[in-house]
């Protein structure tokens, strides 16, 4: 028997301890609002009420939940606070910056999060870059690339909670692999200074199993690994592949989104899917599908 692979009867008796907390963490590339679309794509005004509303769907019915975007420009940030607050003003908060200026421009990796259940410790952007204190762009990179970290204290519990949300480059092999290493190095050193009950990285990592970046971020030495293939497949749903394009342009499916999870963290998966992003009326609500896992931190 692994360790995520508990039995019947702990399993049991783990949701009754208080101190357990289900969690859950969804990971979304939203697509930037473009004001020229591929073939296929429609606005952002179009786009919005599908995609802001599977994001309210499945955050409802657990309040510990973490909501990790990428691509997301300032107005499209206000759009999903709007959204996921709808008459509770308040409901939800965010942290993150625009990746151009560390201020409002440019693409944020931003991470959505309830202050009534889990209120922010610190939390700070870092470029993916040889200078990760400010706004630059690493190695081969095409585009200036963050990480947003986040410690969050669960209020009922105390247990801290480590989540990272992040954009990898599309086009730089070398940055995406850098930045697998930034990235562990990152959590290496967090580590050191507080004890999480978890560390979670969210993501769009344009890097599927093949490529060096996820293959840094899983090796044997990597004290992260990939939940979606962790967890047992008959208790997965849903697709495989997370990126879908717009059915016309750049048309080759693969597997880029991830959530990670540190390997040593005392947790059982529960569930884990990949959703879809467009349904009858034919429109695509990004060209990537949202991942969802939960979590029970035990």
């Amino acid at each position: 028997m692994t360790r995520k692979q508990v039995s019947d009867e702990n399993h049991k008796e783990s949701r009754n301890n208080e101190t357990s907390i289900n969690l859950r963490v969804i990971t979304h590339n939203i697509r930037y609002a473009t004001e020229a679309p591929f073939k296929g794509e429609e606005r952002w005004p179009i786009r919005r009420p599908r995609l802001c509303s599977e994001l309210v769907f499945n955050s409802t019915s657990i309040p510990e939940t973490f909501i990790c975007l990428q691509e997301v420009l300032h107005s499209q940030l206000v759009d999903v606070q709007t959204s996921l607050n709808g008459s509770a003003s308040g409901e939800w908060d965010y942290i993150g910056v625009g990746r151009d200026d560390g201020k409002q421009a440019g693409e944020y990796s931003p991470i959505f999060y309830r202050p009534s259940i889990f209120h922010v410790k610190k939390w700070r952007t870092v470029w993916l870059s040889e200078t990760p204190e400010k706004p630059s762009r690493g190695w081969d990179a095409a585009s200036i690339r963050i990480v947003t970290v986040g410690i969050f204290v669960h209020a009922k519990t105390g247990k801290l909670v480590l989540v990272m949300s992040t954009h990898f480059d599309n086009e730089g092999a070398k940055s995406r692999k850098e930045s697998a290493k930034l990235i562990l190095s990152l959590i290496s050193s967090e580590v050191t200074l507080e004890d999480f009950s978890v560390v979670l990285l969210a993501g769009d990592f344009n890097s599927p199993p093949d490529d060096g970046a996820y293959q840094i971020m899983t090796a044997p030495e990597s004290v992260m690994e990939d939940i979606g293939v962790s967890i047992p497949k008959e208790i997965r749903y849903g697709n495989e592949m997370t990126f879908t394009s717009f059915g016309h342009v750049d048309n080759t499916p693969a597997r880029i989104d991830f959530i990670f999870a540190r390997k040593s963290d005392h947790v059982e998966y529960a569930t884990y899917a990949v959703l879809a992003n467009r349904f009858d009326d034919g429109v695509y609500s990004s060209d990537h599908r949202a991942c969802v896992a939960d979590v029970q931190l035990l």
